[in-house]
């Protein structure tokens, strides 16, 4: 009852407002016709009097018939404008008809005699103003609306930020629509920027278009910018990320609104702006994939990732999820993982048939149990240990994690026919200076093995490293940097090749979808990026300034670390281009195969519990390999 009494009375000022502006409207039009004669005739007098309850009931019938009591107002804008014109104009052709046809023969003035039609200029003139008065009373409330919140901001301290949107076309037009509208809104659109020079010098939403991104830092200085959103969904990540380190130097805040391919697989929101991060700095033109060939090999499939908790792993569930899959099983070690990918899952695909198993890949009986139970068709292996310094320190688990984890897997597929095992690999297995990447080589060696021994398609695929991914060093500088620093860096000249989780899953579903057995697929990981400029980006786009504000410290290569990585081996002699421009194929490296299995083997015996040993047939069996562990395994002594 009470929503009901709010709604009448919020109601009954607008249609009191609505029924003044069409009699107004209409009693103008006929001061306006007569306005040489400087009187109305009575007759005319007459019938608008007896006419305009009615004309007035038939116009407010039809403006709540287009909702003009049911939008807020506060909001409007051209659909708004659009809603008006059609209803007035609705409403003054209605009218027009009656008054031609019905007002004359059922209506009479004070005498009785019929009423006199209006002139036809009275109605069009009493259409335009009611178009004006009913148009201006509700534009009225969003002025001064406006103008309240302008005040009060300005009073209370509430607009702490002045606002440069980058982009002056579709997107960043309502950005600055949503700025200046949105009640939530802290920031004041001050200017924007475009590098269409037709744009330079119009407006947007009254937003003067000043310039191109060439002048950015001096636009930025002229109008006292504080803040920096790019709004341009569809740009090229090339030219993004140049916008954006041009923006680096005004020390602004930098915020950025999706991409539009985040927005069309429904990841994000057109307008949800967030702060820039080093993904947007680093990260690449969307991976475009072969839907129909990776369709081929997942739908209807029972698809198996192991370690399908971690990074890589997730992403790929995520990726492969979109592809439906008949069965998507998850066979993860770290229960906490598994249990909230298993919860993202469910809500983003509610109809997935997935599985979500703990368990090891160190552990044969159980993966034994889990292929005969599941009958898989495609194996994602993306279970490894992969941190180096710990692997250092800790080798025979890396040997026997990631070595025989491997084995297992790639035995369990064999005996039990599965389709195609995909082996997530490194760039660290080429030319390896540590364990870690030694034992992954080995993991390559593997399959390739088992591709000319078995009737399932083994592959690898070999990539850099992932940014965001847990234990690399973004988490860590982002940490050092929010407790004041130093950041700490190995060498001022150390390289490393980066991309992003979803890029690398997608690049592996795509290489999977591509595989005939045997293959060592490399991705394209573009140019190699310095660490260091990596920490002072970070640094940027925390709001600091490097070495003044965040000290960055040197500290030495750790054990088995390299300047940089690199993706291919000397003797695998180059790479050759698929159908994909960013998967290529190296060149498999002749190995022993008579006595690889007896090697495994004897590797086995010695792996945890005599590292000297194992590190010594390591180097047998990855002949690149120039590290060893720093450290003995304590318990392996």
């Amino acid at each position: 009852m009470t929503s009901k009494r709010m709604s009448l009375r919020n109601l009954a000022p607008q249609v009191v407002i609505d029924a003044l502006c069409v009699f107004f409207s209409y009693w103008l039009a006929f001061v306006f016709r007569f306005l040489p004669e400087n009187s109305i005739p009575f007759y005319y007098i007459e019938s608008f009097r007896a006419s305009i309850p009615w004309m007035t009931l038939v116009c407010i019938a039809v403006f709540a018939l287009f909702r003009f009591y049911s939008t807020m107002w506060q909001f409007a804008s051209l659909d708004e404008l659009l809603q008006i014109f059609y209803g007035t104009t609705t409403a003054c052709v209605i009218v027009t008809v009656l008054g031609y046809t019905a007002f004359p023969r059922l209506l009479t003035d004070s005498d009785g005699f019929p009423l006199q039609r209006f002139p036809i200029p009275v109605y069009v003139m009493g259409w335009l103003l009611t178009l004006f008065l009913v148009g201006g009373s509700r534009f009225a409330i969003r002025f001064f609306r406006s103008v309240k919140r302008r005040r009060a901001g300005i009073r209370g301290g509430g607009f702490s930020h002045r606002v440069m949107v980058i982009g002056a076309g579709e997107m960043g037009s309502m950005v600055i629509k949503d700025l200046k509208s949105a009640p939530q809104s802290k920031g004041v659109p001050v200017v924007a920027i475009d590098d269409d020079k037709k744009k330079r010098g119009t407006r947007i939403h009254g937003v003067k278009v000043a310039g191109g991104r060439e002048s950015i830092p001096r636009i930025a200085a002229r109008y006292n910018v504080d803040e920096i959103i790019l709004a341009i969904a569809t740009a090229r990540q090339a030219d993004k990320r140049e916008i954006l380190n041009i923006c680096a130097k005004t020390n602004c805040r930098l915020k950025t609104i999706p991409a539009l391919y985040e927005i069309l697989e429904g990841n994000a929101e057109p307008l949800k702006v967030r702060d820039v991060n080093i993904l947007d700095l680093l990260g690449r033109d969307e991976v475009k994939l072969n839907v129909e060939e990776i369709s081929g090999y997942l739908r209807d499939r029972v698809i198996l990732v192991t370690g399908g908790g971690g990074s890589i792993g997730s992403e790929l569930c995520r990726q492969i999820a979109c592809f439906h899959p008949k069965k998507l099983i998850v066979l993860e070690i770290y229960e906490n993982n598994a249990y909230e990918l298993q919860n993202e899952l469910l809500r983003r695909f509610p109809k997935l048939d997935m599985e979500v198993i703990i368990g090891s890949v160190r552990d044969r009986a159980r993966i034994d149990h889990i292929f005969s139970c599941m009958r898989p068709d495609v194996v994602f292996h993306a279970a490894a240990h992969k941190h180096v310094p710990l692997m250092e320190l800790s080798p025979g688990e890396a040997v026997k994690n990631n070595v025989f984890g491997t084995l297992n897997v790639a035995q369990a597929c064999d005996k039990f026919h599965v389709r195609r095992m995909v082996l997530i690999s490194t760039d660290k297995a080429v030319n390896p200076t540590n364990i870690m990447g030694a034992t992954k080589r080995i993991c390559e060696l593997i399959v390739q093995y088992y591709s000319r021994h078995s009737r399932t398609g083994f592959v690898a695929v070999r990539f850099g490293n992932v940014l965001g991914s847990n234990g690399s060093v973004i988490p860590l500088f982002k940490q050092q940097i929010a407790e004041g620093g130093p950041v700490t860096v190995t060498h001022p000249d150390i390289m490393r090749y980066f991309m992003t989780i979803p890029e690398a899953a997608r690049l592996v579903i795509q290489a999977g979808g591509m595989a005939k057995g045997g293959e060592i697929f490399v991705l394209d990981m573009g140019r190699p990026v310095k660490i260091v400029d990596l920490a002072r980006n970070l640094i940027r786009l925390s709001g600091y300034e490097p070495d003044r504000d965040i000290k960055i410290k040197y500290t030495g290569l750790r054990p088995g670390e390299k300047l940089c990585e690199e993706l291919l081996l000397d003797s695998e002699g180059g790479c050759k281009k698929t159908s994909h421009e960013l998967i290529y194929i190296g060149n498999p490296i002749p190995f022993n195969e008579e006595t690889f299995l007896s090697d495994i083997e004897a590797l086995r015996k010695v792996a945890g519990v005599d590292n000297e040993k194992m590190v010594e047939i390591v180097h047998q069996l990855v002949p690149t390999y120039t590290g060893h562990a720093e450290k003995t395994d304590l318990l392996a002594q």
